[in-house]
């Protein structure tokens, strides 16, 4: 186990099959964030500024989006372009090294985002991805926002 010092957090250290892994790039890897990343802020801040109020990663709801609109049932994903595979996108690169190995995690990342998206919408959500290039034009994302925002999702009663 590795005991961060920033966090104190404690880490199993894993080590993996095939070729040895470098040094500097484990460490590049580690500074990834889940949650709270730049374009996660952005968002958060430009949907705030619109006057929109949310949660932040509700771990009650399938894939645990990055903000919630409880009330108006709506969800949003900020998508790294590199990790979740964005189409088309100059950001969406492939390591040289270990490619089996990145092939089959891209390939389980995408499957999941997938199947989570499936599950809020059979739950009654609207679900919007932004990716992470998305947002860099802070019109368009304001637009894309209050596109989504402004409309009411259909909620599933009991009764159907």
């Amino acid at each position: 186990m590795i005991k961060s010092l920033k966090t104190g957090h404690s880490r199993r250290l894993r080590i993996l099959p095939g070729e040895p892994v470098d040094p500097n790039r484990s460490a590049l890897m580690a500074r990834v964030r889940d949650k709270h990343s730049k374009p996660e802020l952005v968002v958060r801040r430009m949907a705030h500024g619109l006057g929109y109020r949310f949660r932040l990663h509700c771990r009650g709801l399938p894939g645990t989006p990055d903000l919630v609109f409880p009330r108006l049932g709506k969800a949003i994903f900020v998508h790294g372009c590199f990790w979740h595979r964005h189409k088309d996108c100059p950001r969406t690169t492939s390591p040289k090294t270990r490619s089996e190995y990145w092939a089959n995690k891209f390939d389980t990342n995408k499957k999941r985002d997938g199947l989570k998206q499936r599950q809020l919408r059979r739950l009654g959500w609207d679900v919007l991805i932004i990716w992470e290039c998305e947002t860099l034009d802070t019109d368009k994302l304001g637009k894309q926002l209050t596109k989504f925002l402004v409309r009411r999702a259909p909620r599933i009663t009991a009764h159907g």
